[in-house]
């Protein structure tokens, strides 16, 4: 890869007038951000269909687009939509934190509109979507059949229908007929509408770094479509759920609670249902960044009735067989392997010999305690994608005012910390200064703002995924000239 810079915003955290950045009209000036300030990358979240938590990386399908991402003016523009449809459905019209409880009352209202109208209209694209996507009537299946047994998890459905009885589903489809069109016309609206949203940013020069989670949520179509693929009992329940072990940030771990991937059936199958995953989220994105890649090497099982992730243990992954197979598979696939946290030399080996840049994060470079981190610059080598922090981390303004005093002392000499000086934009110019040949800083930092512009806080729940932009960055000259001077002067432009 190129020498060159980023910005990392999440879809949902552009400007907007309902509730949520969306596909629309302020993700296209986002991009046209990023080409004024000579960036390259635009890395975003993952861009599935949310559940319990909001969470990005606890989607009900590996494939399906989240509703609602889906602009409504561009349906509006579409004759899809009339404003007088979005008034009287959408409250949330306001530039503040995303509300999902209000959301997933009314968001589906107004599509169902539109879905409506583009069904009444016997426009043909649809059905042409449809035939070529083979996951997308079990994710309207599935979808549909949440929604009429009460929107529970399929774990606590009839038994007939968790196992996904064939003579049962026989008899409830013609029930939900309807709303599985629906939950298919969605797709199609996600999907039309973000590869214009890609056509647009590789025209201008502008590639997405995507992410892609390792685990799939239990509550997903792809368990119950796919159970085989998981470590499942013969109700489909797990035996040991994900997680990771009690380390400086978490005491008792995180207990993540997904299913954990049968890998022995995975390898007898030559890994199809990872290769399909991947190679249809490369559709959506340019570089790929695989979460949590350590878990490929060895995984944390934690017994499912804890309820916290102190009594787990490490179980062997594929390793890098996997990785062989995916590059026979997929050989020109561009991806970024997510190395953070702590690595045994087996997974440091694995990363190196798959020859995917790993990840540098400069806030985990200051440990006191650890002064041979390998987060410090001068450790860096070319292959590897350096950042202020990620979605997981503070800002550098939230971080550096409650961060460890000897961290603080660490960071100030080795950074060489003017106090007469914003504090994001010295860090900022390490990261950018780095060998790295991929440096990507997430907004926040760049608009220098505090600890409420944190994405999310892992192992709590409540208030993540919530930030959200209050302002139009295109108008904004003296920003845009203080990165493209800095992306420039360190030659990443």
């Amino acid at each position: 890869m190129k020498r060159s810079a980023g910005i990392l915003c999440p879809i949902f955290s552009l400007p907007s007038p309902y509730g949520i950045g969306t596909l629309g009209k302020k993700a296209y000036e986002f991009i046209d951000f990023l080409k004024a300030s000579k960036q390259t990358y635009w890395q975003i979240l993952p861009i599935g269909v949310t559940g319990f938590g909001d969470s990005p990386y606890q989607t009900f399908s590996v494939y399906a687009g989240n509703p609602y991402f889906i602009d409504l003016d561009l349906l509006k523009d579409e004759g899809l939509l009339t404003q007088d449809d979005i008034d009287t459905n959408i409250t949330t019209k306001d530039l503040g934190p995303i509300d999902y409880a209000t959301l997933y009352k009314e968001r589906f209202k107004v599509l169902k509109i539109a879905a409506d109208n583009y069904l009444d209209s016997g426009a043909y694209g649809f059905k042409e979507y449809s035939e070529k996507e083979d996951w997308l009537d079990d994710h309207a299946l599935f979808m549909a059949l949440k929604d009429h047994l009460g929107g529970g998890s399929f774990i606590d459905w009839p038994k007939e229908y968790r196992l996904k009885d064939e003579e049962a589903i026989k008899m409830i489809r013609p029930k939900l007929e309807k709303e599985m069109t629906y939950y298919m016309v969605y797709q199609y609206f996600f999907y039309t509408q973000y590869m214009a949203l890609k056509d647009y940013a590789n025209k201008n020069g502008i590639k997405i770094i995507g992410d892609i989670p390792i685990y799939c949520a239990l509550d997903s179509v792809d368990v119950w479509s796919d159970p085989n693929e998981f470590q499942l009992d013969e109700d489909l329940r797990p035996i040991e759920v994900a997680g990771c072990p009690p380390d400086g940030f978490a005491a008792d771990g995180q207990l993540w609670g997904n299913p954990l991937f049968d890998w022995d059936y995975m390898k007898e199958d030559d890994y199809r249902f990872w290769i399909k995953r991947i190679r249809y989220q490369l559709r959506f994105v340019d570089v790929l960044r695989i979460d949590h890649f350590r878990g490929f090497e060895s995984y944390y099982a934690i017994p499912v009735q804890d309820e916290d992730a102190r009594n787990g243990r490490w179980r062997k992954g594929p390793g890098i067989a996997f990785f062989n197979k995916l590059k026979e598979e997929i050989p020109d696939a561009q991806l970024i392997a997510e190395d953070l946290g702590f690595l045994t030399d087996e997974v440091i080996q694995m990363v190196k010999d798959s020859g995917y840049p790993g990840m540098k994060v400069i806030e985990f470079a200051f440990d006191s305690r650890d002064t041979g981190s390998g987060y410090l610059p001068h450790t860096y080598d070319h292959n590897c994608v350096a950042y202020t922090g990620t979605h997981d981390n503070d800002t550098i303004e939230g971080w550096y005012k409650t961060c460890f005093i000897d961290d603080r002392k660490f960071a100030d000499a080795y950074i060489d910390i003017d106090h007469t000086k914003p504090i994001n934009w010295q860090m900022i110019r390490v990261v950018i200064s780095s060998v790295a040949d991929i440096a990507i800083i997430p907004i926040g930092d760049y608009l220098g703002l505090g600890h409420k512009a944190r994405i999310n806080t892992p192992s709590t729940i409540g208030h993540n995924w919530t930030w959200r932009l209050d302002r139009d960055l295109i108008d904004d000259k003296d920003l845009i000239a203080k990165i493209k001077n800095m992306t420039c002067l360190y030659g990443r432009d």
